[in-house]
């Protein structure tokens, strides 16, 4: 199926559309950065832009910005064409990873700012400030500077700069890869409870897998300039398009039997034990090459008889991690059930596409 009848099939009611990308085309020399993007996007939709490096979704956030210009396409924010529009004539703002803030400013000067230059009134410039930094939870930081401010904190004014315009639609540039592991979690659940609040379009990018299906409320994987899926996080990790999507949207094992070319999830697979029934599955026997104990989980690397590998995850519910490794080099069967696999379409795998 094509990117555009996959676009096509995910598409919300078009009276609800804030972002309609039809044949979004962008080119750097005989680079297509952007090739035929078709998307929409719905009103009060988190929408994730997610991707290796490279693969054209910063690009297609700057054309939706304003910040380039496509070379084909159209670009419809609430159904009015804006293509050819330069950013401060479009209803959009855009949180960036490095949060730009003056830091000669107070956090409420930051956040007032984009008032100021549309001249709105200074009581009115207060309130709305004070609104914003509530909503972001910094009500008691307006009076400091940003270089007083955490990173978490600085990328929260960011937000709240940009909220306090209440724009039709938010574009965030991978807003959260500068912080550390922990607070990009805790801001993850921080940015998804404020888009449910303030209402407003969130085209969000990221090449973080588990803060797309996360956050989004559906998501396009994009590969080298086009998009190989849309849907909801649900959708695209447990029937991801073809193997490209099922490798790069979380762990995925690819599997040949009898001409069938599909994809089986770690966790979906058991490790039989002696003896366990095995009605209504399908079973396979195997050795165990590689064992790693991760605390939660321990991931097991199986050689199957009838040819491949699979990666197997066993939650450690009673596992110690020398139960695990004891496993290793150990004959073993693996089972799985049919409707927990997806079918892989022909000619979709990375390797298939470089050599034709």
């Amino acid at each position: 199926m094509s990117q555009a009848a996959r676009a096509e099939d995910q598409a919300p009611d078009a009276a609800r559309v804030d972002v309609r990308l039809v044949d979004l085309t962008r080119r750097f020399g005989d680079v297509a950065a952007v090739d035929s993007v078709t998307v929409d996007v719905a009103r009060g939709e988190f929408f994730t832009l997610l991707g290796p490096s490279g693969s054209g979704k910063t690009t297609t956030l700057r054309l939706i910005a304003g910040f380039e210009l496509p070379d084909a396409g159209r670009i419809e924010l609430a159904g009015t064409d804006v293509t050819g529009r330069p950013p401060y004539a479009r209803d959009v703002n855009t949180v960036f990873q490095d949060y730009a803030l003056f830091p000669h400013m107070t956090v409420r000067e930051n956040v007032e700012y984009g008032l100021r230059i549309k001249k709105v009134a200074r009581e009115q410039r207060r309130t709305r400030a004070e609104e914003a930094l509530a909503m972001v939870r910094l009500e008691d930081f307006g009076a400091r500077k940003p270089a007083q401010l955490s990173g978490g904190q600085r990328q929260r004014v960011a937000l709240a700069r940009a909220i306090v315009n209440r724009p039709q639609v938010l574009l965030l540039d991978e807003p959260l890869g500068a912080l550390d592991l922990k607070l990009r979690q805790e801001m993850q659940v921080e940015l998804k409870r404020i888009q449910g609040e303030v209402g407003i379009t969130f085209v969000y990018v990221t090449h973080d897998q588990e803060e797309a299906l996360t956050m989004s409320d559906r998501l396009a994987v994009f590969r080298a300039g086009r998009i190989e899926q849309v849907g909801t996080p649900a959708e695209v990790y447990e029937h991801p398009a073809n193997e490209f999507v099922a490798g790069f949207v979380g762990v995925s094992n690819v599997v040949e039997r009898d001409g069938r070319r599909f994809t089986i999830r770690p966790e979906k697979i058991r490790l039989l034990g002696e003896g366990e029934a095995t009605d209504g599955l399908h079973v396979e026997a195997g050795t165990v090459e590689d064992v790693a104990y991760v605390g939660m989980v321990t991931r097991y690397l199986v050689a199957l008889d009838a040819g491949g590998a699979l990666q197997v995850v066993r939650q450690n519910l009673e596992t110690s991690s020398v139960d695990a490794h004891e496993l290793r080099g150990r004959r073993v069967r693996v089972a799985w059930r049919e409707g927990q696999t997806s079918a892989i379409e022909e000619g979709q795998s990375p390797e298939e596409e470089e050599r034709a």
